[in-house]
């Protein structure tokens, strides 16, 4: 089986006051802060994983870096597929290989994190589940066929519960 993470990125600077585009929004000062301490508590948690995959948007990348730099994964590459406009049926058809790790750990966006969640539970995008920034969905897919509608949700936590 394998433990699906979904994490969104951390706090990044304003749309409206970035000029260089929405793909180079970096996190904020806070953003990186917040961020380290929720990746601390996923260490203290034991939480690991095989490989985190990012979005290649600046803000994600940096959040998956922090991840990373703190040791909760050695390995770590970016996917376009985790990008805003990116598909999650086409990142899992494109990558069945990601079935042989046990914890796996997707860096991105809302609401695409959210949908995925609720696809890969329900089978049916209801716009109910919102990851909050730097927060996390837990899923555990299943060991053989779609997971669509056939994976189990095991953790929602929001951020505010990790940085107590």
């Amino acid at each position: 089986m394998t433990n699906l993470y979904l994490i969104r990125h951390g706090i990044a600077a304003n749309r409206e006051d970035y000029t260089q585009g929405d793909r180079q929004r970096p996190l904020t000062s806070e953003g990186i802060k917040k961020t380290t301490k929720i990746a601390q508590r996923l260490q203290e948690l034991g939480i690991t994983f095989d490989i985190i995959l990012t979005s290649p948007l600046i803000r994600a990348q940096q959040t998956a870096e922090i991840l990373q730099t703190v040791g909760l994964s050695k390995a770590l590459q970016t996917s376009s597929d985790l990008a805003p406009e990116g598909d999650l049926l086409s990142w899992w058809q494109d990558g069945k290989k990601w079935r042989k790790y046990e914890n796996l750990a997707l860096v991105g966006h809302e609401p695409n994190l959210g949908h995925w969640a609720e696809l890969l539970v329900w089978g049916e995008v209801k716009s109910h589940l919102i990851v909050k920034k730097a927060g996390a969905i837990g899923i555990t897919l299943p060991n053989s066929g779609s997971p669509v509608g056939n994976s189990d949700l095991f953790w929602l936590t929001p951020p505010r519960l990790l940085l107590n």
